[in-house]
């Protein structure tokens, strides 16, 4: 069976216990596959890259709620009204 692996670099889930830190290192602020049995059981992502990603997530968020708000909200004036 295959598994689709997200990261460039990976680790056994027994190697990290050994040395958490020197794995995240060695992946060089990025993403490393932890794998238990030669199968994906979690990604070990820094500080950094994970904060990139939450505030990534919450812009494509609000992206999508101005664009809704956007559709919905149009009111038609002239320059008379304002």
């Amino acid at each position: 069976m295959t598994h689709v692996i997200l990261a460039d670099m990976t680790v056994s889930i027994s190697d990290l216990k050994k040395n958490p830190m020197r794995v995240i290192e060695k992946g060089e602020g990025f993403p490393v596959a932890v794998l238990n049995r030669n199968r994906p059981a979690f990604y070990c992502v820094p500080a950094e890259a994970y904060e990139a990603l939450m505030d990534k997530l919450e812009d494509m968020e609000l992206n999508a709620l101005a664009d809704a708000r956007q559709d919905a909200a149009r009111v038609k004036v002239t320059l008379d009204e304002l």
